[in-house]
């Protein structure tokens, strides 16, 4: 597997973005003479804009996945797993969460103003959590308790979560609130590739999108290795993309190379496809893979030791496990049953 990008320094003073130079012979060949589409995805806004507030978005000078007012006291700060942020982020669920703590007598008085919401790849979290911040290009956020930009809550796969325990950041015990469907494909609109299908992907020349590391990765070469054989896994890896400046964050980059023409499909989370098919309809189809959705998995939400802010993060664990289970299968993810839904995952 290639190395996408170094996206944490080791020490945050010198910290920077920096382009990854193992890049190999294969993909570089696979790019070489393949023009890219002239105007790469303008990603939606998705928080509340301040009346005269210079609003830089586009192709560059735009942070996607720091939502918020840094410099401001936060009022609550959740560092998540990037794939859920349509949901979390919508009026559903953070943009509801306000005015539902106001109706309630024991959280009426709470200051809801500025919830950060930090939508990063778990890895990247983690990191930032314990080497104390993250650098956006020019730019260094300090990670930490004394800055107030630290999470009150993080959501994420169990193993991050276990990691996170051990570092004795979280509490000892989490809960499952969402579970996706399996992994699906994304194709440029009206299909010219004629991609109806999984064993389509793997044909011959095809050049594919996957992500570089995790679950999710394992769950698409897992599903096709089940569903079409041990070869076709192997083809899948074999056809694998890539692009000059990749992040490595996944949710962002997959759709990045469908779009501009380094990829032909990308294979992920079926409700990640769905969403990008959604919001680009003059870019992206859908391709549902049938026989995918047992290759699931699902988040839990943990609360950290000793919250910063604790009568905020209280009151939105409250809110979100009353409202979690009806919202998300809104956004492409899958019903969870009473077994399934609020389920405790031990870390400890």
């Amino acid at each position: 597997m290639m190395k996408r990008r170094a996206f944490l320094g080791g020490t945050f003073g010198a910290a920077t973005l920096v382009t990854c130079k193992a890049q190999s012979a294969t993909a570089i060949a696979q790019n070489a003479g393949v023009k890219a589409a002239p105007e790469p995805l303008v990603w939606p806004i998705v928080t509340k804009l301040q009346p005269g507030v210079r609003l830089f978005v586009g192709h560059a000078d735009t942070v996607l996945d720091v939502i918020g007012r840094i410099g401001a006291p936060p009022s609550l700060v959740i560092f998540t797993e990037g794939n859920h942020l349509m949901v979390l982020s919508s009026d559903d669920i953070v943009n509801a969460f306000p005015a539902w703590a106001k109706s309630q007598p024991q959280y009426a008085n709470l200051d809801l103003s500025n919830i950060l919401l930090v939508t990063l790849p778990q890895p990247i979290l983690v990191q930032m959590i314990r080497n104390g911040g993250v650098a956006l290009g020019n730019l260094t956020l300090e990670v930490s308790r004394t800055s107030g930009f630290y999470p009150d809550i993080f959501m994420g796969y169990p193993e991050q979560l276990r990691q996170l325990y051990q570092a004795g950041v979280i509490e000892p015990q989490a809960r499952f609130f969402c579970k996706n469907r399996g992994v699906g494909l994304l194709v440029r609109r009206d299909n010219p590739s004629g991609i109806h299908g999984l064993a389509d992907a793997v044909r011959p020349g095809m050049r594919i999108a996957l992500p570089d590391a995790g679950d999710v990765r394992a769950k698409c070469l897992a599903a096709t290795e089940e569903l079409l054989g041990k070869p076709a896994a192997d083809a899948l890896v074999a056809a694998e993309s890539n692009f000059p400046g990749r992040l490595g964050i996944m949710h962002r980059d997959l759709p990045e190379m469908v779009a501009r023409n380094y990829a032909d499909v990308a294979f992920t989370w079926y409700h990640l496809v769905s969403y990008w098919a959604r919001i680009f309809p003059n870019h992206f189809e859908f391709v549902v893979v049938p026989g995918a959705e047992p290759f699931f998995t699902q988040i839990a939400l943990a609360r950290v030791a000793n919250p910063l802010r604790s009568d905020a993060m209280k009151a939105f664990d409250e809110f979100f496990f009353n409202r979690a289970r009806e919202v998300y299968p809104r956004y492409g993810f899958a019903p969870m049953n009473d077994n399934e839904f609020g389920a405790t995952l031990v870390l400890s």
